[in-house]
């Protein structure tokens, strides 16, 4: 996702996620089974279950779906076997991608990411032939219709947690922070009532690439929207300026 279109590409899977909510309910559902299994079913003892509620929270999941879902993994704990993989590549112009999956079955997830990336005429390459091109960040987005806090106010707490950088877009407010950061500007933010749409570790592009060509824009959308209707693909992370 393109760090400086982030809030449009959001609001462009809100409305995706409006009309099928299974997708986004199924990968949280499987972020909180992995986490309840790692660090137990009390988010106040369990920062990785406390993220997960946060996205949870951010995409209108019920609380007593969330709920359920960490009483059931709780009780389910011993039989989790998802494992995370991540997947590397190229899509038409060398566009890079990173593609961050949640899977129980390996082999499935590699066949179809590389299916994915086959038939938008990319490739799959190595570990490390593309992560280089990214800056591994915490990145929170707030949309400016849910806030009335003043953007000098929110950008002063918001560095004073730790933030490396507070930005004011058309519709909303970015603010990026290092990995080891992130947690604590959250926490502040969330203590501080302030609505985040998004708040998640993230992988910003050092530079972006435009696509003119047509079929080349086709194939790397083709890409990204198999991708994205992969219930084990978590995240998907490219540096495509759309």
């Amino acid at each position: 996702m393109s760090g400086h279109s982030k809030f449009a590409n959001i609001k462009h899977k809100k409305e995706k996620n409006d009309a099928a909510k299974g997708k986004i309910f199924t990968i949280i559902g499987r972020e909180i089974a992995v986490a309840v299994k790692e660090g137990g079913p009390d988010p106040n003892n369990n920062f990785k279950l406390q993220a997960v509620i946060q996205k949870a929270k951010a995409a209108n999941m019920p609380n007593d779906t969330i709920e359920r879902g960490i009483k059931k993994a709780a009780g389910d704990s011993g039989n989790v076997n998802y494992e995370y993989v991540s997947y590397e590549g190229y899509g038409p112009n060398g566009i890079a991608i990173i593609v961050d999956a949640l899977t129980d079955n390996k082999n499935r997830t590699a066949a179809n990411v590389r299916s994915a990336f086959t038939k938008g005429s990319g490739s799959v390459g190595t570990q490390g032939c593309v992560s280089y091109m990214f800056d591994k960040k915490g990145q929170i987005i707030i949309d400016k219709e849910e806030t009335d806090v003043d953007p000098d106010d929110l950008m002063m707490m918001a560095l004073d947690a730790g933030a490396d950088d507070f930005s004011e877009e058309e519709e909303a407010y970015e603010i990026l922070t290092g990995e080891d950061e992130f947690e604590n500007v959250r926490k502040v933010l969330s203590d501080a009532g302030i609505p985040m749409i998004s708040a998640e570790i993230t992988m910003i592009p050092q530079n972006y690439v435009t696509l003119t060509d047509e079929t080349a824009i086709k194939n790397i959308q083709k890409t990204l929207d198999l991708l994205d209707e992969d219930d084990d693909v978590q995240a998907v992370y490219h540096n495509w300026d759309e």
